[in-house]
Formats: structure tokens, sequence, C-alpha cells
């Protein structure tokens, strides 16, 4: 397409009906009409470059030009990516960088989320609440973005829907409001209806304005979709994390004294030792729920 370009012939030209194809024949017209050919050569390595990336990127291998996979949202996960994500997550639950710079997001996700239902199975255990709620009530000791990890704790854990179900449906659905497309207008209606109720019990009127009212479409950035929903999962885990130390035997650390009379240098040392416990929990329930991510 960039090397030979529908070109306008006998008063008309064939325009493509995909945007992408029609782009490429477009830089080739441009090309063609420029009649540099160390010019194109050049463009034409390029894309091939940039092909070649991009097929490295769906088999899981971000290496390389690969990596700036890193920064889009994608529809599905790679299996490669997916286990490489449990791998860095099983090293620190709370998530490491890399999961960021290294592992496709939509992918990275999919192993957070299991992960998720691993610490909110844990903070469960130990608060006796619901594990789907667990992240919901960790806002009421710091405020965290919980909609969405509630959201995805629900499908897991009441719905049955593996993490990768969980996900991709959520990544999906924001991919297609980004693209202006409502899939399921029976489920919008249904937050419509949800929305009007609510507004009107809290105004106490039957037949409430709705003029000026918003509703948001998806819990996730459309921009930027699967990275907002990593980034939300384990934000979650750190809530079912806070969960569990509110709610754990302080006993295991005795040895610093008073809870009440610790000093700054006390109160972190505590903090590290129950994350690092918190962390085994985790590791222990998410190994013994392995088959999630199959």
């Amino acid at each position: 397409m960039v090397s030979a370009p529908n070109l306008p012939s006998g008063g008309s030209m064939v325009v493509e009906y995909s945007r992408l194809l029609e782009s490429a024949h477009r830089i080739g017209r441009a090309l063609h009409d420029l009649d540099d050919q160390a010019l194109t050569d050049a463009i034409r390595v390029e894309a091939e470059r940039e092909l070649t990336a991009a097929e490295s990127a769906e088999l899981g291998d971000l290496t390389g030009r690969a990596q700036q996979a890193v920064l889009l949202s994608r529809e599905d996960a790679s299996p490669v990516q997916v286990a490489a994500a449990d791998q860095l997550l099983n090293e620190d639950p709370f998530g490491p960088d890399e999961l960021f710079s290294a592992i496709d997001p939509t992918a990275a996700a999919v192993a957070a989320a299991h992960w998720l239902a691993s610490a909110a199975e844990v903070a469960a255990e130990t608060s006796g609440e619901d594990p789907t709620l667990v992240v919901r009530s960790a806002d009421d000791i710091e405020a965290l973005p919980h909609r969405t990890p509630t959201v995805v704790l629900g499908r897991i854990l009441d719905d049955d829907d593996t993490p990768k179900e969980a996900v991709t449906e959520l990544v999906r659905h924001a991919m297609h409001i980004t693209d202006g497309l409502y899939l399921d207008p029976a489920t919008l209606q249904e937050q419509l209806d949800d929305l009007e109720e609510n507004i009107a019990e809290y105004t106490g009127e039957d037949d409430p304005d709705m003029a000026n009212i918003a509703l948001r479409l998806t819990p996730l950035d459309p921009k930027r979709p699967a990275r907002d929903l990593l980034e939300d999962l384990l934000i979650g885990i750190h809530g079912c994390w806070l969960i569990h130390s509110e709610s754990a035997d302080l006993e295991e650390d005795e040895d610093l004294g008073d809870a009440e009379e610790w000093d700054d240098e006390q109160a972190e040392e505590h903090s590290r030792r129950s994350r690092a416990r918190f962390s085994e929990l985790v590791r222990q329930t998410a190994a013994a729920n392995r088959d999630r991510l199959s």
C-alpha cells in the first residue's frame, strides 16, 4: 500500500473502507508525488519494523521496539504475558514497577485480577467481611478508587468469571465507548433506571429532573482503559492489606512494644512486617486457586 498505493485513474480513485488501510494509501500517494526512492525505501523499512514489532507484541514478546505496546490497550491478553505478570506478582503481590514497563497492560490486569481476588479472600478471612466488598470497606480507612476492583471481585468471586473474562470484557467495553459505541443498550437502560431511582430516593421526588445528571458509561478511563484498570486493581490489593492489617492480631509484633506508644520508626517496621505476612498469605491463596488463570 505504501509502495503501491491506489492512485487516481480516469477521474476517480479507489478509497479503502478501513481508515488504517486508507492512511497507508495516502502515505503512498504522498511518496509517489515526492518521487524520492531513497525516502520511499526508508519509510518502507520503518513500516516493516513496526509490523514486526506488532507481531512480536501479539506473541507476548515485548522486547525492543515491541515494548511500546505497554502503552496500548488490547481487547485480548497473551497467555505468555499473563504468565510473566503472574510471576512478577508472585515476587511482589503489591505490584512491581515492571508490570507497567515490561508487560502488556491487559495481560498484567488479568494476572492482577487473580491476585486481587486472592488478596480479598485473605482480607475477608481476617476481618470476617464479604470478600467482594473488602476494597469498598478499605475506602473508610484510606480514600481508594474502589468501584472497579469491587466490580472485578464480584465477577470473579460471585459470578465465577475467570480473571481474563472479567478484565477483557471491561477493557473491550471501554474501548467501544471510545469509538462512540455502546454494545449493550439493555444494560444501559438498567443503569438509567437505577440512576433515576436513586435520584428520586435522594430528592424525594417521584419524577426527578434528569436534565443535568451525568451517567458514567465505563468505570475506566476510555483513553487508557487497560492501564487504568491495572492501576485500580493494584490499589485494590493495597486496600485488602489495609483491611487485613487493621483486623490482624498485633501480638506478632510484641517485640516492638506497646502499639499505642510506637514512634514513626516502630510503626514503619510494623507496616513492613505486616505487608510481608500479608504477601505470604496471598501467595498461598493465589497458588491454591491457580486454575483461575488457566
